[in-house]
């Protein structure tokens, strides 16, 4: 597949940054940047991976790394190397898989939260919604990071969201009335999902968001951040994520949502 090719779906459907945030916030917190610092450095390919379980003859994929520079080590003093694969199948599906293992050797674990995010493209936020989420406890970063637990059948938005949904499952279905097309997230290592939008206030308060850009958003992260991983020297974090956007006659009943969860 050629690379502008690649990169025109990736950024069409979804927009991806991987967070990789060794604190447990999701704001600045001292010298660490928010949401972590991997998503601003720049990654080189990696000429030596490890066996990933991917099929090459039938996706095209790159594989990069990412290991920390002197700067790195001032704010964060841990020495790792976060590999990921970024693989593109012929039918447009996304996959992502991580890899971050402690390169120590002075002895020392290091904790760290991890978030892939995701923003989909949406025809129109305020006829969308999310199931998957439902019933479940999530912490709400609007209220102090309280815990409460999910009602009704699916996630709908009518007002600013910002979410983090607790021992998730590991599919998730986003389905666009308009449109007709769910996206569907498969995961693994990750058993968390934050869910936001910033509405029209917040929205008109970002220098980076334009002020009617969140009608047609919604961020929607396979994440790990109630409990931080843990890694000794020498051991290895790996997580998985699967994207894919399927067809939906969610208004005509042709495709009942729920098999989409369902199925493998």
């Amino acid at each position: 597949m050629e690379r502008n090719c690649f990169l025109s779906v990736l950024f069409t459907l979804y927009r991806v940054q991987a967070t990789f945030n060794p604190f447990l916030q999701f704001a600045s917190l001292g010298s660490l940047e928010s949401h972590g610092f991997a998503r601003n450095r720049f990654w080189s390919i990696d000429t030596d991976p490890p066996a990933f379980p991917t099929n090459s003859s039938s996706k095209a994929y790159i594989d990069l790394i990412l290991r920390p520079s002197e700067e790195d080590l001032k704010i964060w003093p841990h020495s790792f190397e976060f590999r990921l694969r970024v693989a593109l199948t012929p039918g447009g599906d996304l996959m992502l898989i991580s890899r971050v293992r402690n390169t120590s050797t002075d002895g020392k674990p290091f904790s760290f939260t991890f978030a892939y995010h995701t923003y989909f493209s949406v025809s129109d936020i305020s006829e969308v919604r999310v199931e998957g989420l439902e019933t479940l406890d999530y912490l709400d970063n609007l209220q102090n990071k309280e815990r409460f637990t999910e009602q009704g059948d699916a996630i709908t938005f009518e007002s600013e969201v910002d979410k983090i949904y607790l021992s998730t499952p590991t599919k998730i279905a986003i389905l666009d009335h308009e449109k007709k097309r769910t996206f569907v997230i498969r995961k693994d290592g990750l058993p968390d999902a934050v869910v936001w939008n910033p509405w029209d206030k917040k929205a008109k308060a970002m220098a980076d968001f334009g002020d009617d850009e969140y009608k047609h958003m919604l961020c929607v992260e396979a994440a790990a951040v109630e409990k931080p991983i843990t890694l000794k020297p020498g051991e290895e974090w790996k997580g998985r994520l699967e994207l894919s956007g399927v067809p939906s006659s969610y208004c005509s009943g042709q495709l009942d949502p729920q098999k989409v969860l369902s199925s493998s």
